[in-house]
């Protein structure tokens, strides 16, 4: 397999990259290398990843923005690559409040160019990373991709749910197979700095005043990164088919007449943000100072995954518990940034 990874640079897209230049397929990695957070952490992410390809001759990363459109094309074009795993994006809830034009020109525009790639080049499998924000304002739990999900609550989560739209269309309009990835709290070595996890490992370290918002009434889906590569990693092998029983008029939202599948991405096991606080304190050896607030702005009280869908097109649902995940996590952290402290 050719397999194209945009975002190959950021958390999900270097390890599920590194997974398949193991099994011994090709790698073409686009990145833009943007300063949202670290691009040390980031060109670390590639290094080991140069490490796996480079032996067999079997990766190839290139800088490139996806407003690109022509450098996209040329990508394509070298390449020919018959896969696309599509992970680049403007991540961040409350950034997008603070700068909506990334949201706009990477999540919108360079998703939209993506999407004519496929077109032209007759991709066989188009995988894509949204994200469990598009359930917004709903309160059923847990969230579900059978429920309608219309009323996101930040600029963020309008773009994923955006291109779960522009992604079906292409479907019905063009047969490309498309996976769209609703993915909860992902977290683990080598994650975001911008996530909690991080934020809040850091601050312990530092002894610095962990910032806790809804006043310690939050909880979320944690879901530990190996999880998240073997699901992506099953779901290369198995496209979006269409669903020959769909009823138009009684739509399933998360299938289609077309070949087009939504799939929740979590660990099906919500953790309220005082315990996962806890559990890095126990690994750490050290007790955080905090700092209650109220909700910010576009954040949301509880995600919570229903699993049935992935485990059944998979055979495979995640299965790390809180604790192995942590200490694997933790582990990585202080060797990572070990002369930091």
């Amino acid at each position: 397999m050719n397999i194209l990874i945009t975002g190959v640079a950021g958390f999900i897209g270097m390890a599920i990259a590194k997974k398949v230049l193991e099994r011994g397929d090709s790698v073409i990695g686009i990145d833009n290398l943007n300063s949202f957070y670290d691009t040390k952490l980031k060109k670390s992410r590639l290094l080991e990843l140069d490490k796996k390809g480079n032996k067999n001759n079997k990766w190839n990363f290139i800088k490139g923005d996806l407003k690109d459109h022509d450098l996209l094309n040329e990508i394509f074009k070298n390449y020919t690559p018959n896969i696309v795993i599509h992970l680049g994006a403007q991540a961040g809830v409350r950034y997008s409040i603070e700068n909506p034009k990334a949201y706009i020109n990477s999540n919108l525009i360079g998703f939209a160019n993506i999407l004519e790639c496929c077109r032209k080049n007759e991709i066989k499998n188009f995988i894509y990373a949204s994200s469990s924000s598009v359930y917004g304002g709903n309160t059923k739990v847990p969230f579900s991709e059978y429920d309608q999900a219309n009323h996101q609550v930040s600029l963020y989560a309008a773009t994923k749910k955006s291109n779960e739209i522009l992604a079906h269309s292409y479907s019905h309009l063009y047969n490309i197979p498309s996976t769209g990835l609703r993915f909860f709290t992902v977290y683990g070595p080598w994650g975001r700095p911008d996530m909690a996890p991080m934020i809040f490992t850091k601050s312990i370290f530092s002894k610095q005043k962990i910032k806790i918002f809804n006043n310690g009434e939050m909880f979320r889906d944690f879901t530990y990164i190996d999880d998240v590569v073997e699901i992506i990693f099953r779901l290369i092998k198995r496209p979006a088919r269409k669903n020959k029983d769909f009823d138009k008029n009684n739509p399933d939202p998360a299938t289609s007449w077309a070949p087009f599948r939504i799939f929740n991405i979590g660990n099906n096991n919500p953790i309220s943000l005082m315990k996962f606080i806890k559990a890095l304190e126990k690994e750490i050896g050290i007790e955080a100072k905090k700092e209650f607030l109220e909700m910010q702005p576009g954040d949301v009280k509880s995600t919570h995954s229903n699993n049935q869908l992935i485990r059944e097109w998979t055979d495979y649902e995640p299965t790390t518990k809180l604790e192995d995940g942590i200490k694997k996590f933790i582990s990585w952290y202080c060797s990572f940034y070990k002369n930091d402290y």
